[in-house]
């Protein structure tokens, strides 16, 4: 059955950029979680809508004008958190609500939605074709490539930002080079989940490595793995089931973040129940 699913070019493009999208939501969505960003995807997510939606009126591509959009939205998001000292979870908020109402506004002037903004919201990664994917396998190795260079500097300043500002690294730059790169990458990961699910994909892998407390890097590695395997699995179980992928991949998210929550809360009870015997 998986041999013959396997066959279809499809699925097999749905695969590799499914795997190559969740690498760099996990390498993004730890840094993300620890800054307390953790809803920053959702935030630059409907800023990007709205950069659909500006796309689909004007009559451009609505991929690049909500690249430029979501870049342009994380670096305003970034300026407004510094600037304002408006704590990051309503900087985001802000930016959200923002983002959303243009994208409904301007969908409204141009007639309502249409099938290729569905397809937006909810994801659509078994459509991807071979420029797309292409596309999606070249941004992943270019954000890789960057978030490793800088992997040192930016571990530095999101655990201590003003010790690192102190210590000579440009702070600032390297902030607002972050979030553009996470625009990036909320962007390209919309192929997959959505609009709507992005965070999803972003924050709950992290959560669910974080339990483990093997450290920072290993909690992207662990991370990484639990999102690809949710994405195969996820594709494999949708085509089956004649599911919704995106759904079903965060089905699947959320099914590890329980189990893997239920099964450290059981091993820690044991092990404060052994502590009491032993003493």
């Amino acid at each position: 059955m998986v041999l013959e699913i396997l066959e279809y070019g499809f699925i097999q493009r749905a695969l590799v950029s499914g795997v190559a999208i969740s690498a760099i939501c996990s390498f993004v969505g730890a840094f993300l979680v620890m800054r307390r960003l953790a809803l920053f995807g959702d935030g630059i997510a409907h800023v990007a809508f709205g950069g659909i939606a500006a796309g689909m009126f004007v009559g451009t591509h609505p991929i690049w004008t909500a690249l430029a959009v979501a870049v342009l939205g994380s670096i305003g998001l970034e300026k407004l958190r510094k600037r304002t000292n408006i704590p990051g979870e309503v900087a985001v908020a802000v930016t959200l609500v923002t983002g959303l109402s243009v994208g409904i506004i301007i969908i409204s002037i141009s007639g309502g939605f249409t099938v290729d903004l569905f397809s937006f919201l909810f994801g659509s990664i078994v459509l991807v074709g071979t420029e797309d994917m292409t596309t999606i396998l070249s941004i992943s190795a270019v954000v890789l490539a960057l978030l490793c260079i800088l992997y040192r500097r930016l571990l530095f300043i999101t655990f201590n930002e003003e010790l690192a500002r102190i210590s000579g690294i440009q702070t600032t730059a390297l902030n607002y080079l972050f979030v553009a790169v996470a625009a990036v990458v909320v962007v390209t990961a919309m192929r997959l989940t959505g609009i709507l699910l992005i965070t999803a994909l972003i924050v709950l892998p992290t959560i669910t490595a974080a339990k483990f407390g093997r450290g920072f890097k290993a909690t992207i590695l662990i991370s990484t793995a639990i999102s690809a395997s949710s994405v195969v699995c996820g594709i494999f179980a949708s085509y089956g089931l004649d599911w919704a992928p995106s759904g079903t991949i965060v089905l699947l998210l959320v099914v590890y973040l329980v189990v893997v929550h239920l099964v450290f809360t059981v091993r820690d009870r044991r092990l404060r129940a052994a502590r009491r015997i032993s003493a």
